[in-house]
This record gives structure tokens, C-alpha cells and sequence, in this order.
């Protein structure tokens, strides 16, 4: 099983230095985790930055996955992450989710590079 963060959808439906990264994860649907958390943050960024035509293209795909809401277990595994990793809400959520779903979680988010189950990569800078 796969959980992509946020940051890592972005960069697969950007087309950034890293999309070829996230491409495997986010391309078998069939083994993919989605947290709900993560299409709040990917559908408000594509609304910022380009439009809701496109957020909503991008979330139909993530929804091709399983997507997982937000339980009380989740919650409570996220808030001891959290305290535990110094991690923001929205990635120790997506972590907690991975964890729950024995999902190796994908990411270049550099706060979560060598924890347990994450596949790291560091984010290129472009421009």
C-alpha cells in the first residue's frame, strides 16, 4: 500500500523535478491510500494557483484511490506523531493514516525524511 502527501501530488500533477518519483505510487490505484486531509490541501492549492476545473480534475484522480477519512483513531495516532516528531498537523495525520494502512508513505517533505515506511526524496528546486 501507498499514501503520497500532499506536497508529492502537487508535484506529480505540476510536472515538477520529482513527478517521475511519485509517478509509481500515485499510478497503481489499486494499492493507493488517500487521506482526506490531502485533498483539502491539494484541491486549495490548484484553486490558488491555476483554477477549480483543474482542482477538481486532480481530486477525481486521487479519488481513484482509497480514500480515508479522518477517525478518532487517526486523530489520536496524528496528535501522539505530532508531539512525538514535532510534525504540523496535516503531515502527521497523512502518517498516521500510512501507518494505520501498513503504507510505505512518499514524500519530499524534509521533516519526514528517515522516518519509519517513508520514501524520501529531496524536493529540486526549479526556477
Amino acid at each position: 500500500m501507498n499514501v503520497v502527501d500532499s506536497s508529492g501530488w502537487l508535484e506529480y500533477f505540476g510536472h515538477g523535478g520529482n513527478s517521475a518519483f511519485f509517478a509509481p505510487a500515485i499510478q497503481e490505484t489499486q494499492a493507493l491510500v488517500v487521506p482526506t486531509i490531502s485533498l483539502f490541501e491539494v484541491y486549495k492549492k490548484i484553486v490558488m494557483e491555476r483554477d477549480e476545473e483543474e482542482a477538481l480534475a486532480a481530486i477525481g484522480w486521487m479519488a481513484l484511490g482509497k480514500v480515508v477519512d479522518l477517525t478518532e483513531e487517526i486523530a489520536l495516532d496524528a496528535a501522539t506523531l505530532s508531539l512525538e516528531r514535532k510534525l504540523p498537523l496535516a503531515d502527521s495525520v497523512i502518517l498516521a493514516t500510512a501507518y494505520l494502512h501498513h503504507a510505505t508513505l512518499w514524500t519530499q517533505d524534509e521533516h519526514l525524511r528517515g522516518l519509519e515506511g517513508v520514501r524520501y526524496v529531496a524536493k529540486r528546486r526549479t526556477g
